[in-house]
Order: structure tokens, then sequence, then C-alpha cells
């Protein structure tokens, strides 16, 4: 933005895991046209950059708050007042907007400017476990967390978050927390999410759900957004009633798979050669990247360090409370099916005891876990019945996605169909040819959710 801007309104755009600034050039940009300088200034943040996502969400969202600070000081040097933000989030970056959030919270910030827009893009809020049951849980969902550093651990919820004993992400869906506390007072809350072809982040952690309403999509008729055919999925009733099919159909149908099947077989060929090596070269530079984040993580609680981000070491619960926690199964995201509860799973999930979730919240907490939150948890899981099976997720998990629900968020199935990489179509990350259907999920959330 040029030094002459008199916007009132921040918007920060926080990238993903190894991301840098200019995967966000779309969207900023889509705004600068819709926008002049004089509505909005844009802050594509810096600090964490590339391989410095590995050193965790907490780490990432005090950098974060950081440069933030350091941008409203330096506007008001010149004269500017910012009296509005909003902020933005692609992949892991809405995790750290999300603690970033807590922390501006905190500080006072969140009464001092006002809250508007928060917006995230296949951000995976409850996690990149893979939703696996029995052997495949502990086999399959063994080697993510190993090889992210701090920031795998807390994506695979197998992280012990400060004195708490609970996962980072589990806190920060804690209703007396700071994240949650920020997170209401924006006006408008709302999340996109990828509905096929997004290996890195499934539509259930980017849309907060327990199914997925979209496993068999051939046997589907998507009812989607007038003027967003094809692309935005309605929120509010994702499929219509199925179409008659022609006879003709079915022998498509047939040869589309033969013809899949023709193009499946010399690709395994080819991934059984090339997995082992590429998988060799990203392990050894994970370990690589993981024993530099490791000494990144030590240097922030040192000398200037410590001076600079000590502050932003702030309680996040507003009740003193004492966790206990059996120990977490380390898991991994894999392209495995999911697995999903039986009736009896879903009884005994919806009446155990739950002792972790119990144990980490005070008696204000307790009741709502109890009652209010096993309440919600039996009707949703009634009204998820009609629209897939309940996704074989964690307790911790299934909180989160109550807690997040039960904020607001405005939830937009993308189906983004001619890209297989729909991780990176949705915010169109890169200027290539062939992105109009993540162009166009800009478009409507510009049309439709960001105001000013």
């Amino acid at each position: 933005m040029s030094d002459t801007s008199k916007a009132h309104h921040l918007c920060v755009l926080v990238h993903g895991l190894w991301g840098n600034p200019s995967h966000l050039d779309y969207i900023a940009s889509a705004l600068k046209d819709r926008y002049s300088d004089d509505d909005l200034y844009i802050l594509c943040p810096k600090a964490n950059s590339g391989n410095y996502t590995y050193d965790g969400i907490e780490l990432g969202g005090e950098r974060l708050v950081h440069e933030i600070e350091e941008t409203l000081e330096s506007l008001a040097e010149k004269g500017q007042k910012i009296t509005k933000i909003s902020m933005v989030g692609y992949s892991l970056g809405g995790l750290l907007a999300r603690y970033a959030i807590g922390l501006l919270n905190a500080q006072g910030w969140l009464d001092k400017l006002e809250p508007i827009n928060f917006t995230t893009f296949a951000t995976p809020h409850v996690g990149v476990r893979a939703p696996l049951k029995g052997y495949k849980d502990q086999i399959l969902n063994v080697l993510g967390p190993k090889t992210l550093s701090a920031s795998g651990r807390q994506m695979w919820l197998v992280d012990s978050f400060r004195d708490t004993g609970r996962p980072l992400l589990s806190v920060m869906a804690d209703p007396d927390s700071i994240f949650i506390t920020g997170l209401k007072k924006f006006r408008q809350r709302c999340a996109y999410a990828n509905i096929v072809n997004d290996q890195s982040v499934p539509f259930y952690t980017s849309a907060l759900s327990k199914v997925d309403p979209f496993r068999n999509l051939e046997d589907l008729n998507i009812n989607y957004v007038e003027g967003y055919e094809d692309v935005i999925v309605d929120p509010d009733l994702h499929v219509l009633p199925p179409l008659e099919r022609e006879h003709g159909n079915t022998a498509a149908r047939i040869w589309k798979k033969l013809r899949s099947l023709g193009i499946w077989i010399p690709l395994s060929l080819l991934l059984v050669v090339l997995v082992p090596v590429a998988s060799s070269v990203f392990l050894i530079n994970a370990g690589i990247q993981t024993i530099r984040s490791s000494k990144r993580i030590r240097l922030h609680e040192l000398g200037d360090n410590l001076e600079r981000f000590g502050r932003y070491r702030v309680p996040v619960v507003a009740n003193s409370v004492e966790h206990a926690v059996e120990q977490a199964i380390e898991n991994v995201t894999s392209t495995q099916d999911p697995a999903y509860l039986s009736n009896s799973d879903t009884e005994v999930s919806d009446t155990a005891p739950e002792k972790s979730r119990r144990s980490s919240c005070s008696n204000r907490i307790e009741n709502i876990v109890d009652a209010e939150s096993a309440s919600a948890r039996r009707s949703s899981i009634n009204a998820d019945s009609t629209h897939g099976h309940t996704l074989a997720l964690t307790n911790d998990q299934f909180s989160i996605i109550e807690s997040l629900n039960s904020v607001g968020f405005r939830k937009y199935p993308v189906h983004i169909q001619k890209i297989r990489h729909s991780h990176a179509a949705i915010i169109v990350r890169a200027d290539k040819a062939g992105l109009r259907e993540g162009k166009m999920v800009v478009k409507h959330w510009l049309d439709n959710e960001f105001v000013v």
C-alpha cells in the first residue's frame, strides 16, 4: 500500500504452511481492485515465511501479532488512524490468525479496533488427523507429527500446550479462552472448504463438520449458489433430490471408470518408482527443518526475543483449570478412505464420561459438556445421519467442532473440478491458466461476505 493511504480498515492476509506472502497475491489484488487505498490497508505479514511455519501456531501467532502491532504503530506515526481490523487466513494461516486474534483480544486491541471480517480458506480448524479406526489409526497416522516440528504435533493434536496438558487446538476452542471470546467479536465469520481433491485439508476439518456429505459425488445432485454454478455449493442445502438418470448415462459412467482405470494403472506403477525417492528426500529435509525449527523455538525464549515476545505469554483461559489426558496416539493424514462410527459408537461417544474433556474444564464448562454439548451432539448426529455417517474423530475433535460452530460460521463448500490441486486453487495461489474456479471463490467472498 502507498504511504498516502487514508484507510481506517486494516486487512491482514495470512499465508499457510511453507508459504509466503506472494501466495495471497491474487486475494490482495482482488481486494485492491474492489476497494481503494482510502478504504482498505492490506498487510501480508512476512515473519512466518517458508520454513518458519514449522515453528508452531503459538510462535507463529506471536510473530504475527508483533508484525500487526508494528504496522499499527508505524501508520499511527504517519498520522493514519486504523479503527477497523479484518483477518483472512489460508490453510495453516487460518490457525495462526485465530491464535493472533486471541492475543490481540488479550492485549486490548479488539476493544480499540472494531473487528469486522474473519475468513478462512481451506483451514484445518480441527487438525489434520485422518479419521481412521483400528490399526490404520495407529499405523497410518504416525508420521505427520514427526515431520513438521511443533506445527505437526499441534495439527495432529498430539502436543501438550504449556501446563494445560491439552492439545493447543483444543485450548483454542475452549469456550472460556481468549481465542473464542476474541473470535466472537468479529462481525462476519465464514469458512470456505474444498469438497474434493484437497489432500492437505479434508472437508470435515475446514468446514467444521462431523460428516463428509460429498463422499459419493457421482451420485449427488449438488445444489450450487445461483451465479456461482459448479463451484460454490449452497451452504444451506447442499444436495437436491436425485435426477432421473437416462439409460445412456450408465454406459457413460462405466466407460469413465474404465478410462480412469487405464490412467490409474500406469500412474500407480510410476508412483511405485517415484514415491520412495520423493519420500526419502522429504523425510531428510523434514528432519533438517525440524532440527532448525527446534533451535528457533529455543532462541524465541531467550535474550531480546524474550523481551519482545514475552508479553504475549498471557493466560489463555479465563478460569484456572487442571487437566489430565490419556496419551494421544500420534497420527498422520493419509489418502485412505475415512472410517465412520457405527450407531453403537455414536451412542457410546455421546454418553461416555469423556474423562479427558471433563477433567480439563471448570465446573461451568463441565456443565456445558455434560448438558448442552451432549445434547447438541445427539441432535447433530441425528441431523448428520441424513447426509452421511459420523466420521471416526476423537473426542477433542468433536469438542472443537461443537465449540467453533457455537460461535457461528457461514460455511461454503467449494467444488473445484478442473484442477487436481484444489488446496492451491481455492485462493489462486499461483498465476496459472485455468484457475477460473478459484477466482470465482474469491469473487463470491467479496460479493457476499467481505464488508468494509
